[in-house]
C-alpha cells in the first residue's frame, strides 16, 4: 500500500514539472552543429529549354525582310501613283497611311494631312495581338485581322477568317455612291464623273455580293459559294512563296505555281468571253441616251413633289465615256433609266475589280451577261 501511495505522488509531481516545462517562456538553445558532410554528386543536366528569342527572330531578320521589302517595291501599294490622294478627305484611310491608320483607330481619316506619309510597312502592320503562335496562329502583327462590317452595307460583316480580313480594310466599294434601285419613277439621277464602287470592289466581288443583281438568263450563284472564296483566300492566292521576288510575298501579284495548284487544265470555262462581252457593254452604255436635269442654286439636281427628277429635255449621249485617251471609263451626269444605271454600276464593278473575272466567274459572268440583255431588249 506504501508503495502504491508513493507512486502515485511521484507521478503527480512528474506531471506538474512536465506542464510547467511546456508552458515556459525559456528558449531551448539550438544544437552544437557538427562539421559539414561531403558534398554529394551532380544530378544529370536537364534538357535545355527553348531559344526566347528564336520564334522572333525567324521574322526579324535580314534574311527575311530583304525579301519582303524587294517584293513590296514591285507592288501598286509602294508605286505612289495616288500620291494626291493621300491627304485628301474621303480618300486618305486607304491611299495614304496616316489616314490608314486614323480610320482603323477612330473610324474616321480627318484630313487633309499636311504632310502624308506614303503606304508602308506600318500601315498594315503594329504590334502582335499573341505571342503564342504555336497556340494561337501567327498574327503578323496586323491591325485589321478581324471581319469587318461593310463600308456600303454596314448590316453585312464580311470575315475571311485570317489574315485575308486586313485587305477588307480597303478592297472594298465605298460608300460614295449607292447602287441604283427599282423606284416609282423608274429614274435615276447620275451626278458624278466617277459613278460606281470606286475603287476596290475585290472582297465583295469575292463574296458575290453588292452588284446590281439585274434580271436575266444568267442565274446568280449563291452568296460565298465561289471556290476562290471557300477554298482559298487573299492571301494564299496572291502572296504566295517564291524565288522571285517579281511575283508573290509582298507583290500581290499572283503566280502561276500557285494557280496551277488547282487549275491544272488552264483557264475555267467560265471565264471565256468576258473580255469581249466587257467591251459589248461598254458599246452599249456609251450610246445610251439620257436628259439633263435641273439644278438649284448649289448646283444639286431639282425633284418634283413626288420626288422624281426634273430633265431641261437635252439629251446626254453615253453613260459611260472616255474623256480623253488616259481618262477613260468615266461617267456623264444626266438621268438615266434604273436598269440603265443599274448596267453602268455592274460594268465599273467587274471593272475595277480588275479579276477580269476571276475572283468569282459565276458571279462575274451573271452580272455581265443579265447586264447587256438589258441593255439589248
Amino acid at each position: 500500500m506504501k508503495t502504491s501511495h508513493l507512486l502515485r505522488i511521484l507521478m503527480i509531481a512528474i506531471s506538474g514539472f512536465l506542464f510547467i516545462q511546456c508552458t515556459s517562456d525559456l528558449e531551448i538553445p539550438d544544437p552544437i552543429a557538427g562539421p559539414a558532410g561531403a558534398d554529394g554528386r551532380d544530378g544529370v543536366d536537364g534538357t535545355d529549354g527553348v531559344d526566347g528569342t528564336a520564334s522572333c527572330v525567324s521574322c526579324h531578320s535580314n534574311s527575311t525582310r530583304e525579301p519582303i521589302f524587294a517584293s513590296f517595291e514591285l507592288s501598286a501599294h509602294a508605286s505612289g501613283s495616288v500620291g494626291f490622294a493621300e491627304a485628301r478627305v474621303g480618300c486618305a484611310q486607304c491611299h495614304g497611311s496616316d489616314g490608314f491608320i486614323d480610320f482603323l483607330e477612330t473610324g474616321d481619316a480627318p484630313g487633309p494631312y499636311t504632310s502624308p506619309n506614303t503606304i508602308g510597312c506600318y500601315t498594315c502592320h503594329d504590334s502582335h495581338r499573341t505571342f503564342d503562335f504555336e497556340n494561337d496562329g501567327a498574327d503578323y502583327a496586323l491591325r485589321n485581322p478581324d471581319g469587318q462590317q461593310l463600308v456600303l452595307d454596314p448590316n453585312y460583316t464580311l470575315d475571311f477568317e485570317g489574315s485575308s480580313n486586313n485587305c477588307i480594310s480597303c478592297h472594298q466599294p465605298r460608300d460614295s455612291y449607292e447602287i441604283p434601285a427599282t423606284n416609282s419613277s423608274g429614274l435615276y439621277v447620275v451626278n458624278t464623273s466617277r459613278f460606281g464602287p470606286h475603287h476596290g470592289p475585290q472582297a465583295t466581288m469575292l463574296e458575290g455580293i453588292l452588284g446590281a443583281n439585274l434580271p436575266g438568263s444568267e442565274g446568280y450563284p449563291g452568296v460565298a459559294s465561289a471556290t476562290h472564296r471557300t477554298a482559298s483566300s487573299c492571301v494564299s492566292c496572291h502572296m504566295g512563296e517564291s524565288t522571285d521576288t517579281s511575283e508573290g510575298l509582298h507583290s500581290w501579284k499572283t503566280t502561276e505555281a500557285v494557280c496551277l495548284q488547282c487549275h491544272t487544265n488552264g483557264i475555267p470555262s467560265e471565264l471565256s468571253g468576258f473580255t469581249e462581252d466587257m467591251i459589248t457593254l461598254k458599246s452599249l452604255l456609251e450610246n445610251v441616251v439620257g436628259e439633263e436635269f435641273e439644278t438649284d442654286a448649289d448646283g444639286n439636281p431639282v425633284f418634283d413633289a413626288d420626288g422624281n427628277p426634273v430633265g431641261t429635255g437635252v439629251p446626254v449621249v453615253g453613260l459611260i465615256v472616255d474623256f480623253a485617251p488616259d481618262d477613260t471609263d468615266r461617267s456623264n451626269s444626266g438621268i438615266f433609266t434604273v436598269e440603265e444605271s443599274q448596267a453602268a454600276w455592274n460594268y465599273k464593278t467587274l471593272l475595277e475589280d480588275q479579276s477580269k473575272g476571276t475572283h468569282n466567274p459565276g458571279y462575274s459572268r451573271a452580272l455581265l451577261k443579265n447586264s447587256i440583255e438589258a441593255l439589248q431588249n
